[in-house]
């Protein structure tokens, strides 16, 4: 004979409680780690930006370098301004590179949002069974 969720015993109850609770903590921690997964990867691409960014910055050096060259070997047109323009364009983008890779990062929030939200409902839950 299968008893109603009325007849059953408090030990019963809590028995069941602590079994649910334990699934939803199982549950929330792999939902946090998919989330933080996640996260980490949207992290990844920035700072892939701010590599990026770094990388034309020092070929923009580079020129820079090219420029005084130029400057010393005195070709035509004032071969120094031409490099030296070159040399300040590039630096520019790759200053504008790493700006925009630092940027994202500051707007990415690393906190696994959707956990907390669901802890949240989690614990009114548990509250309401108590009650």
């Amino acid at each position: 004979m299968q008893q109603t969720q009325n007849d059953r015993s408090l030990g019963e109850l809590f028995a069941e409680l602590t079994r649910e609770t334990s699934t939803l903590v199982r549950q929330e921690v792999a939902l946090a780690k998919t989330e933080v997964t996640q996260k980490a990867s949207a992290v990844g691409k920035d700072v892939g930006y701010i590599a990026a960014g770094g990388a034309v910055v020092y070929a923009g050096f580079l020129a820079l370098v090219a420029a005084l060259i130029l400057i010393l070997v005195g070709l035509g047109l004032p071969a120094w301004a031409a490099a030296l323009l070159v040399g300040v364009v590039v630096t520019a983008i790759g200053a504008f590179l790493v700006q925009r890779g630092i940027g994202a990062l500051r707007r990415t929030n690393l906190a696994p949002q959707q956990t907390i939200d669901t802890l949240k409902e989690d614990a009114e839950w548990a509250k309401q069974q108590t009650h």
